[in-house]
């Protein structure tokens, strides 16, 4: 009987591993909730959480924090990214970018949303804060640091931010 139940519990993940799907045809366009640069002149600060890649979406989510100063025509997006090491990169990445891109077939959701008045200079504290990240070479999935620790750092670094990660962030506690 305890074998039984070891092969139910062990039966989904064997049969996602195989799975025909390919992380690098995900998705990874804009999903289309971001406000638009071009029609929002106001400094802009979201962050994002779209489910895991395979099944560690089934009960964690990778985040990443999106930021547009006061007139600017583009966002930056500030993300871990674990395979960024084994390629001998930085996993902490930071480059223009769509702020709200599917993380690999996941749609993203907006878990902090700021704008206008005094966002600015938290913007200028999170570029600060991601200079001075002390992991920015590292990653481990568990318990990190990894993707969900990065905006927890940021978090208490600039606690303007007033960022709250659910408990799905899994390795935010990792910063404390």
């Amino acid at each position: 009987m305890p074998h039984s139940r070891l092969l139910l519990l062990l039966l989904p993940l064997w049969l996602m591993a195989c799975s025909d799907s390919d992380w690098r045809q995900a998705s990874r366009e804009p999903a289309g909730i971001a406000p638009d640069p071009d029609h929002t002149p106001e400094a802009v600060i979201q962050v994002y959480g779209a489910d895991a890649w395979g099944w560690r979406g089934w009960f964690a989510i990778h985040t990443w924090i999106a930021v547009k100063p006061s007139l600017a025509d583009q966002y930056t997006v500030f993300e871990v990214i674990g395979w960024r090491e084994r390629s001998g990169l930085p996993v902490l990445r930071v480059a223009k970018d769509y702020p709200d891109r599917f993380w690999f077939g996941a749609r993203p959701e907006v878990l902090l949303d700021k704008r206008g008045e005094g966002v600015d200079e938290l913007i200028v504290q999170i570029k600060q804060a991601a200079a001075n990240y002390p992991w920015r070479e590292q990653y481990r999935i568990f318990p990190g640091p990894n993707s969900n620790t990065f905006p927890a750092w940021v978090a208490e670094q600039v606690p303007g931010l007033e960022l709250e990660l659910p408990w799905r962030a899994i390795g935010s506690g990792w910063a404390r």
